[in-house]
């Protein structure tokens, strides 16, 4: 026997057809979603790897929702009107530009399915569109230069100055990192250029990881890239994808790594496995958020544990997890106290705190426009402590003595963070409705990121262009 939870809609798997479709406590005492299509048949996902009393015990509050500005109108429904809709629940926080679908690797995994078709880039006109359309959308937001492999255009300085001329102020670098470990003054050149934060992919601490996920040994020029990126201050985010028996075992390695390599690493941000765009492996259960935090606590033999996380604030609970650590004075790591309801994204605030704290200690917004010489104008106030390079402002160019506390407070914080991306098996439209993460599209405008990335078993998709044909759905 099951026992019924809630409802919910979800999609069809096959057809991609809105269904409706209910949260159940399925006979392994986990928490399911459940759904029927009329022409397709059941399906059945698991979504919560703890009892029920846990899984309500990690909802937030529920507050008032505002639709985000300038959205669309309602014609076919969540998740067919994406740009935003007006049904959205929240605005767009952090936006992916996908720069190019080239890449110099093939990996067996690929959201983006990066690498197939025809190769191409998007031109600065389109670029500029796009950041003029997130201006009008609500922004500026916090920015994610993404591919395929960003690394492979030649012409980033120019992408991120334009953003920034137009007021965006952070702007995270999404790549593999082999650029920056082969090319000698490739990582200082992207500190100058204005990259705040490399989003590293980064798997785990051996070769036949990266063999199953990305198609060849990579781990000595991930260390690479992360020695370099160290080298001239710029901040790293360790961002692994965890698959099913693969590497859920390395989930305590790569924190310690990450730890061992603080401040130059400023985190680590695990992805569980979303089956769409290019999967090559065997499909299994999805790793669920309570699965992950018993990986963290029992391969950190305790350091840290699964009580320190908490979801995520204005996105859905169900979506994400998020700690925080202190570096003492005797190395270790102390847990902060949590973040009750809130977000990256709650506000300008909260968004140039997160930008601080994944950026290098050479780059760092100040809270208020600092009073620099013309030469720094309008890049933010330097601080220096490993680059080959020495920045026309030093660390005394503080205006704010309380820019200085914050920046040394940051300096010495450690976050372990997680993203849990829906697929066609586990959408559920009440975490859609809330999602914060999005994708720039010139044709649709903002979309989340787990719609514009659906796909059903054949690999269509409702959005995304490069991977195949658009797909005519009924609602």
């Amino acid at each position: 026997m099951t026992e019924f939870i809630s409802k919910t809609e979800s999609v069809c798997p096959i057809c991609l057809t809105r269904i409706e479709a209910k949260r159940v406590v399925g006979k392994d005492g986990y928490i399911h979603l459940q759904k029927c299509c009329p022409e397709h048949g059941a399906f059945d996902a698991l979504i919560w790897e703890g009892d029920l009393e846990s899984y309500l015990a990690w909802a937030d509050a529920p507050e008032k929702r505002t639709p985000p500005p300038n959205a669309r109108n309602v014609e076919k429904g969540c998740p067919y009107d994406c740009g935003l809709c007006e049904d959205h629940e929240s605005g767009s926080c952090c936006v992916l530009l996908e720069l190019t679908n080239r890449c110099n690797l093939q990996c067996p995994v690929c959201f983006a399915a990066a690498g197939e078709g025809d190769e191409k880039d998007v031109s600065l006109a389109e670029i500029e569109s796009h950041y003029d359309m997130l201006l009008a959308s609500g922004g500026p937001f916090n920015i994610q230069l993404s591919g395929g492999e960003p690394t492979l255009r030649d012409d980033l300085a120019d992408i991120i100055a334009m953003g920034r001329k137009k007021g965006f102020s952070f702007f995270q670098l999404n790549t593999n990192g082999l650029r920056i470990a082969q090319e000698e003054g490739y990582a200082e050149f992207l500190r100058d250029a204005g990259v705040s934060c490399v989003f590293l992919q980064f798997d785990g601490l051996s070769d036949s990881t990266y063999e199953v996920l990305r198609g060849k040994p990579l781990l000595n020029l991930k260390r690479k890239a992360i020695e370099r990126c160290s080298e001239v201050g710029l901040g790293i985010v360790l961002v692994p994808t965890v698959a099913p028996d693969v590497n859920e075992d390395e989930v305590g390695r790569i924190i310690d790594f990450a730890m061992s390599r603080h401040p130059a690493v400023r985190g680590v941000h695990f992805q569980p496995i979303s089956y769409f765009g290019r999967y090559e492996l065997e499909d299994k259960p999805k790793i669920t958020i309570p699965r992950m935090l018993k990986h963290i606590e029992e391969q950190s033999a305790g350091k840290l544990k699964a009580n320190d996380f908490s979801g995520g604030g204005s996105e859905s609970p169900y979506c994400s997890f998020h700690a925080s650590y202190r570096k003492t004075d005797d190395g270790s790591f102390k847990v902060l106290p949590k973040r009750q309801n809130s977000s990256c994204c709650d506000s300008s605030d909260t968004r140039s705190f997160v930008a601080r704290q994944w950026s290098g200690t050479r780059t760092v917004e100040t809270s208020s426009p600092a009073k620099t010489s013309e030469c720094c104008s309008p890049k933010p106030i330097s601080f220096s402590i490993r680059s080959n390079k020495e920045p026309c402002c030093s660390a005394d160019s503080y205006e704010d003595p309380f820019d200085k506390f914050i920046e040394e407070a940051i300096r010495n914080t450690f976050t372990v963070s997680g993203m849990l991306f829906q697929d066609a098996s586990d959408l559920d439209l009440e975490r859609l409705r809330r999602c914060k993460i999005s994708e720039a599209d010139s044709e649709h405008g903002i979309v989340p990121f787990c719609s514009y990335n659906l796909t059903n078993i054949r690999g269509e998709a409702l959005y995304r262009k490069s991977i195949t044909h658009h797909l005519t759905c009924r609602v």
